[in-house]
């Protein structure tokens, strides 16, 4: 029996999308383990979720005298094993067994994206449309998004037709719109005056977004964006990306939980210029300016989690954006170092 074969037997797992399964079964976790195993103690409050696949585990509560057995095979065996948490039981193998263990908040958000896309089928005009939606809510970008957030923002994206060789956002304009590749590509050119060169300074690919730097901070947009291939893009308003995606996405923090994350490994990101950065920043921190961000991110630990700031907060909200896109773990400094002036301690 394959993953996703597997999958289909278990409750609610069942009830996903084939996309959503595939994307799940990327996660499941299988563990084969010897007899008299601890698989969980009453009381615990893990986000997991575990199946029995083979074999037999007993479910033991202090306030019970009898104890429940589940065995492999039965109609108990496709849910998860006392899956209120705190845990209502311990779970004991009493047999070698396999066990399957995800991550429950995953599990549940799958399920809300396919009951969002049941509700909204109407909303687009064929299945590739909202197998479309659905590989862009399991990205980076939408993945801390609520799902009513998500909801409303597939819902006035607005489709535009683009041809290859066409400029979609001039350098020095005004930001206006928010852009989702649905298909095609692009670069990203940026003019250095100084140099009087034209560098291309990212490749923008099929579900990627762009347009948000200027949205997010107020000046005029930074880069140019040219298609390189035939497509469609679904472009929001900045009043939309306001209320619907910049902030769910872009996590602040408080002075004091900034101390807290950096003491527990969280690195330290300054998101201003060069100049601005030697002549004076916090301690321990590394200098990532803003307009480098797309070039040089790659370059970051993937698994440490980092906080960004700048001088007043406006480039750290760009920065926390466009990082939380690429799949890091991110937040902001609220206030930036003025705050810092307000808080000397």
């Amino acid at each position: 029996m394959t993953a996703l074969e597997l999958l289909r037997t278990l409750v609610p797992l069942n009830a996903l999308n084939a996309h959503n399964l595939a994307l799940l079964a990327q996660e499941a976790m299988q563990e084969q383990l010897p007899a008299g195993t601890h698989l969980f103690t009453q009381g615990d409050e893990d986000g997991q979720s575990v199946y029995l696949l083979k074999g037999e585990v007993t479910l033991i509560a202090s306030d019970q005298h009898q104890p429940r057995h589940v065995i492999e095979g039965t109609p108990s065996a496709r849910y998860p094993l006392s899956q209120i948490k705190p845990r209502l039981f311990s779970g004991i193998a009493i047999t070698p067994v396999t066990i399957l263990r995800l991550d429950s908040a995953l599990i549940d958000r799958y399920l809300s994206w396919d009951q969002m896309a049941s509700y909204q089928i109407t909303e687009f005009e064929s299945s590739e449309d909202l197998q479309w939606m659905l590989r862009v809510m399991g990205s980076a970008t939408f993945e801390r998004i609520p799902v009513a957030n998500a909801n409303e923002l597939f819902r006035r994206f607005q489709p535009i037709r683009v041809k290859a060789s066409q400029i979609i956002i001039h350098q020095g304009e005004p930001g206006d719109y928010y852009y989702l590749v649905k298909s095609g590509t692009a670069d990203v050119l940026r003019k250095i005056e100084k140099a009087h060169k034209v560098s291309v300074i990212d490749h923008i690919r099929e579900g990627e977004g762009f347009g948000e730097e200027a949205l997010l901070t107020g000046s005029p947009r930074n880069a140019t964006v040219v298609m390189t291939a035939d497509g469609v893009l679904m472009r929001l308003k900045r009043q939309d990306f306001d209320e619907l995606l910049r902030e769910p996405l872009v996590l602040w923090l408080e002075l004091d939980e900034v101390r807290r994350r950096v003491k527990n490994g969280a690195g330290l990101l300054d998101v201003r210029l060069e100049d601005e950065f030697t002549h004076g920043t916090i301690k321990g921190s590394v200098n990532l300016p803003l307009c480098l961000l797309r070039q040089q991110a790659a370059e970051l630990d993937p698994n440490r989690p980092y906080i960004v700031f700048c001088q007043t907060g406006s480039r750290s909200g760009a920065a926390a954006f466009l990082l939380t896109q690429r799949g890091f773990q991110v937040s902001a400094l609220r206030g930036g170092l003025d705050s810092l002036r307000q808080n000397p301690s």
